[in-house]
């Protein structure tokens, strides 16, 4: 252990030049724009690269999404070299250059900002936590590298002679499938609580082990994530979640115990006995949807996150003698009230999540036209999927799941029968009964 005052001894790190005939990236996976952006940089004299995840996937076999440059033009020389670019952030400036829907971030190279003098105090600032606030130190390429967050993610491809060059041993890794903190883990979690989120990210997505002075800390500073603000935490939460790797993402936000600064409330529900199979299987729908390409939810997503504290909250209020319905109302906005605290859901997200979990309350009343009125319901197909879900994880529905199934494919006969079968006709056939006429009185 290093005395006080002392620093900790950093991992060694040497450059390494990884040539055309020895790696696997090819200017063909590479995207058109990309390419400009490198091109036009060169020309006018900068050095830029290729840098993150898009090196990483290509020499992983995959085919990235998104593409990253890194260069020695600032901010404001690469906007002039850009008409069609905007500089955006505030904790680190950067640059994103625009075609259609297409955006290329470009940053410029960051330095060292433990050994930046006091002249930089205008350009960095930290919390009294140690989260920085503000970084707009600029450096050299290696310093870049070495303030990256995984080793993986700190390679960097050279367009004029088709190298990859590495500081961190960055491709050793990759071979190893491990994710690899650069620096101390400790301060680095420090500096950025979301780092410990992108661990569990990047460790679910690709299927990477999580080296184990990466790893040992999280635990411990799990807590920190409290410090980042509500809504960066709700951004982040999506990206864990909807990467087609939620359900290996939940088992890990578990193990590291970073599932409670996102979720306080499902995680205390969990810890007292609240089962956890909605989440588990909403995960895995919505896993299996991303991969066939189809759209998924948010609102869905944390209805199925939230569902086991909303359970605990229900179940609590109704053993104190509140009535069924008020109490499940009651619950609902205690629940999301205590979330967004946490993770700042928006209210185009909210409200329907709040319809989501209403409905499961009316699906079971189908007398009359309230199976009618139930079906055209907006949210109506989103609540019958979320009952399917309830179901598969072990909830007793008396099998109203089947029953929404079959309403839904047979015609108006059809489901006048099924009304029927259920003590009640249709409302085709439901007669108003008169009303009698008052009788003046004597």
């Amino acid at each position: 252990m290093p005395g006080k005052g002392q620093k900790k001894q950093q991992p060694a790190y040497q450059r390494q030049v990884i040539a055309r005939d020895q790696h696997t990236v090819s200017r063909s996976l590479i995207s058109d724009n990309a390419k400009k952006v490198l091109s036009r940089l060169n020309n006018a004299g900068f050095e830029a690269y290729l840098v993150g995840g898009g090196v990483r996937d290509i020499l992983l076999d995959g085919r990235p999404k998104d593409f990253d440059v890194a260069t020695n033009a600032t901010p404001e020389e690469v906007r002039d070299l850009f008409r069609n670019s905007r500089l955006i952030g505030r904790r680190f400036r950067i640059v994103h250059v625009l075609f259609g829907r297409e955006v290329i971030e470009v940053t410029t190279f960051r330095g060292n900002t433990a050994e930046s003098d006091e002249d930089s105090e205008d350009h960095r600032r930290a919390s009294e936590h140690g989260l920085l606030l503000r970084d707009n130190i600029y450096g050299t390429m290696e310093e870049d590298a070495l303030r990256r967050d995984f080793t993986v993610n700190a390679l960097y491809y050279n367009l004029q002679d088709f190298s990859v060059i590495d500081f961190t041993n960055g491709v050793s890794d990759l071979h190893a499938r491990r994710l690899a903190l650069i620096g101390d883990a400790e301060t680095r979690y420090r500096e950025d609580p979301v780092r410990m989120l992108r661990a569990i990210r990047f460790a679910a997505k690709l299927d990477f082990d999580i080296a184990p002075e990466t790893a040992a800390p999280i635990r411990d500073l799990a807590p920190l994530l409290t410090h980042v603000p509500a809504a960066r935490l709700f951004d982040e939460v999506l990206k864990l979640f909807c990467a087609g790797f939620g359900a290996r993402t939940y088992d890990l936000l578990r193990e590291y115990r970073l599932l409670a600064p996102l979720f306080p409330a499902s995680a205390a529900a969990l810890d007292e006995g609240e089962p956890d199979g909605v989440i588990r299987h909403a995960l895995k729908n919505t896993d299996d949807r991303i991969r066939q390409g189809k759209s998924v939810t948010p609102y869905y997503l944390f209805a199925a996150l939230l569902w086991p504290a909303l359970q605990a909250e229900w179940k609590r209020r109704q053993a104190a003698g509140e009535p069924v319905q008020p109490a499940l109302h009651q619950s609902i906005a205690h629940v999301i009230g205590q979330q967004v605290q946490a993770t700042a859901i928006p209210r185009r997200f909210s409200g329907p999540m709040k319809e989501i979990w209403e409905l499961q309350m009316r699906l079971p009343r189908r007398n009359g036209k309230r199976a009618f009125i139930t079906l055209e319901h907006p949210r109506f197909r989103a609540a019958y999927d979320f009952l399917l879900v309830r179901e598969a994880a072990g909830e007793d529905t008396e099998d109203l799941g089947q029953w929404w199934t079959d309403f839904q494919r047979v015609d108006d006969k059809g489901r006048e029968k099924m009304l029927t079968e259920l003590g009640s006709p249709g409302p085709r056939n439901r007669r108003r009964k008169r009303r009698k006429k008052p009788q003046p009185k004597a």
